[in-house]
């Protein structure tokens, strides 16, 4: 009886992880992120594993990076700028951001 509720537990944790990224990676396409970004390879912007890779240990990222996600920058990868998106509300930028850096 206790391995079958772990077991169900598990399996409901996985089912809410995979929805919330699915739900993340949707928000990126409704909000653009995709032109400039994709998930293993540089397009326009660096590749969302090469964001992860590049911020894993630094404890303010997800602070940091959302708030170039809404008001944009240049300079961290090359001269490419990236723009400001306004659209972007502050809680959608750290949900978007912490799918990003949970992508290494």
């Amino acid at each position: 009886m206790i391995r079958t509720l772990l077991a169900l537990s598990i399996s409901c944790f996985g089912l809410t992880f995979a929805a919330s990224a699915n739900a993340s990676a949707e928000l990126a396409r409704s909000k653009n992120c995709m032109a400039c970004h994709a998930a293993e390879k540089k397009l326009i912007g660096p590749s969302y594993k090469d964001i992860a890779a590049k911020y894993a240990s630094d404890k303010d990222a997800v602070a940091r990076l959302s708030k170039k996600v809404r008001e944009g920058g240049v300079g961290v990868w090359g001269q490419i700028p990236m723009p400001a998106n306004p659209q972007v509300s502050e809680d959608e930028a750290n949900t978007l951001v912490k799918w990003v850096l949970s992508t290494r």
